[in-house]
């Protein structure tokens, strides 16, 4: 009496582990096909490239506007420093 049903117990459990392992690995060669890695290397390579056209932007700017002052300074007749060679500096080593 009880063995026909522990049988259909047992086979439920088969079959339910069976059908979660199928789809276990059916979600993981889905992830690992997905192009996901290479949609955020993609998403990131376009940031990269947007930001130093940013920093670009932001140089030439600044160089402008230091232009404009020494420009200025000189019809004043103040003297302008020269532009200092090579780095600068700004505060920290690294």
């Amino acid at each position: 009496m009880a063995l026909p049903f522990l049988i259909a117990k047992a086979a439920s459990a088969v079959v339910t582990g069976a059908i979660g392992v199928a789809a276990y690995n059916g979600v993981k060669t889905l992830i690992v096909k997905a192009p996901i890695r290479d949609a955020a290397v993609t998403l990131t390579e376009v940031g990269l490239r947007g930001l130093r056209r940013a920093e670009e932007g932001a140089e030439s700017a600044r160089l402008a506007a230091s232009d404009i002052v020494a420009e200025a300074k000189d019809r004043l007749g103040e003297e302008v420093p020269p532009p200092p060679v090579g780095e600068a500096g700004h505060g920290h080593s690294h």
